[in-house]
């Protein structure tokens, strides 16, 4: 069932986009490879990002088709049960290819949302 708060998920999502950003700040791969506290930080950051989309549902899919809203709810699961399977470079490629449009779609829909008429 989707969240019956989807402001406060989706300010989940931008908090959790942001930090990764902050974490990496100018880092390449091999730096990002090389820096385990980085990469914890960055997959817990990935962990709160699955759980809040995962709350948010299905229904932004189709609002915003740009984003893989199918990869950011389900990196929660590996991240947690398969971690040793996880490979730096798909998590940098995440980070790289999906954060800042997944951060931006948070954004246009809280944005959307907060212009609605309230009821």
């Amino acid at each position: 069932m989707p969240s019956s708060r989807p402001l406060d998920r989706l300010g989940e999502v931008a908090d959790n986009c942001e930090r990764i950003q902050r974490y990496i700040g100018d880092m390449d791969f091999a730096a990002y490879a090389a820096d385990q506290k980085t990469k914890d930080a960055v997959e817990r950051c990935l962990q709160r990002i699955s759980e809040a989309a995962t709350k948010l549902g299905h229904s932004l899919d189709a609002l915003y088709p740009e984003v893989n809203w199918k990869g950011a709810r389900g990196i929660g699961n590996p991240l947690r049960h398969q971690y040793d399977q996880i490979h730096d470079a798909d998590i940098w490629d995440g980070i790289v290819n999906d954060i800042p449009q997944l951060y931006h779609a948070a954004m246009a829909e809280i944005a959307r949302l907060k212009a609605l008429p309230e009821d």
